[in-house]
């Protein structure tokens, strides 16, 4: 697997998102922005995102910034540079059992949002997207996908993400899969750089069904177009689309690539330190 250093330092202006920034009452005087971290979008930029979500939570001005991993958003709010993380309710239950320090946002408005996640490939890349959409439908009509869903990201444990070995067909062609770690448990990478839990359990099943070798390289949320597009990878594990209308719907997805039938749905929530 390719470092996360290397992505960081050629793509330290690319825009990717986690999820939507939130705020809750009571944490700032009346004026005052919310200060609020996420994965930043393929196709926004900070001043656009903020102002998609003071529309959708007219009590509060947010201010959104954009980070290129999990980890640097945690360190981020942990000092104070920002106020809230932006991202999903699977990842804030993840991170206030992983942190006791976290708790997450209550926010009715911003919290009813829901974003869909599927692969993204080049757009050229017809076959692929179609094997990827065929597995992704079987396993759907045949129960696969939520069991793996049930077992890998409702039931995760903080202490019990083990990693799914994808199967090595000899002879069959290789396709790169960019992993991020920064959703943790839908998408995870462990402390020794291995990536587990359900990314690798969903991808293990989707190297059965397109008989495919699937190679797991490691990158940061912020690289995950320009790995695409420069075809260090073939296929990007996540990309979100935006459920119902309240944010656009191609938030997330520039020009170039094209995106599977999604697979996991998640509605945004947000963490902050106690106080």
């Amino acid at each position: 697997m390719r470092p996360k250093n290397f992505f960081a330092i050629i793509c330290a202006a690319c825009l990717l998102v986690t999820g939507c920034g939130g705020s809750s009452s009571g944490d700032k005087t009346s004026g005052d922005a919310v200060k609020v971290g996420t994965i930043a979008s393929l196709n926004s930029d900070e001043s656009k995102f903020g102002e998609f979500l003071d529309k959708l939570d007219g009590t509060t001005k947010h201010q959104p910034k954009f980070y290129d991993s999990l980890k640097t958003m945690q360190l981020g709010v942990e000092s104070g540079e920002i106020d809230q993380i932006g991202t999903y309710r699977s990842v804030a239950n993840y991170l206030t059992a992983a942190n006791k320090n976290f708790e997450i946002v209550p926010n009715d408005a911003l919290n009813k949002i829901s974003d869909h996640f599927c692969f993204a490939v080049r757009k050229d890349d017809i076959a692929l997207k179609a094997e990827l959409d065929k597995a992704i439908d079987a396993m759907k009509a045949d129960g696969t996908l939520d069991k793996l869903i049930d077992e890998h990201i409702t039931k995760a444990t903080t202490d019990n993400l083990p990693r799914v070995d994808v199967p090595k067909i000899d002879g069959a062609p290789t396709i790169k899969i960019g992993v991020t770690g920064d959703l943790p448990p839908l998408d995870f990478v462990s402390a020794d750089g291995k990536a587990a839990g359900f990314n690798t359990a969903m991808l293990a099943e989707i190297a059965k069904r397109t008989g495919k070798n699937l190679e797991i390289v490691d990158i940061d949320g912020g690289a995950r177009a320009t790995a695409l597009t420069s075809k260090i990878i073939d296929v990007v594990f996540w990309v979100v689309v935006p459920f119902g209308k309240d944010m656009p719907a191609d938030i997330d997805k520039p020009e170039g690539l094209e995106l599977s039938a999604p697979y996991f749905k998640d509605d945004v929530a947000h963490v902050k330190l106690k106080k």
